[in-house]
């Protein structure tokens, strides 16, 4: 395969890439029937980008270049938003799921977070249950 061919592969690969993002947002959008830009978009972006700005520099072309290059930031910079988002949501799920009301076991007292008891504050019991007789006995 010749230099020439090879560079022409990349180009068409990144632009192939770059046109289905449309595809993607477009199905995604409808599926929802709302305007939604799924994260599929943002990757599509970055990977075909990126590929049309190697293209671009076997090229020697600096207005393709500059274009591809300032589309990259765009598009990690939404995928680190993306990213941030997620993990805010996880933090949040975590602390509903931190706050909400437990069971005490040693009461059966159903117990907000502010007033669980601490480990030293769990009375101990002198039961001791053996493998060897049943439960009760």
């Amino acid at each position: 395969m010749s230099r020439l061919t090879f560079w022409l592969l990349v180009g068409f690969l990144g632009q192939a890439l770059f046109t289905a993002r449309f595809a993607v947002q477009w199905l995604v959008s409808e599926r929802k029937r709302d305007s939604v830009v799924p994260v599929a978009f943002w990757w599509l972006s970055l990977l075909g980008g990126g590929a049309l700005l190697a293209y671009a520099i076997s090229r020697q072309d600096p207005v393709i270049i500059a274009g591809q290059a300032m589309g990259l930031l765009v598009y990690v910079r939404n995928l680190m938003l993306v990213a941030q988002a997620k993990r805010q949501i996880a933090r949040r799920a975590m602390d509903v799921a931190l706050s909400a009301p437990t069971t005490d076991l040693h009461s059966r007292a159903v117990r907000h977070p502010s007033q669980r008891r601490s480990q030293a504050d769990i009375p101990v019991t002198s039961e001791v249950f053996s493998l060897n007789t049943p439960l009760g006995q």
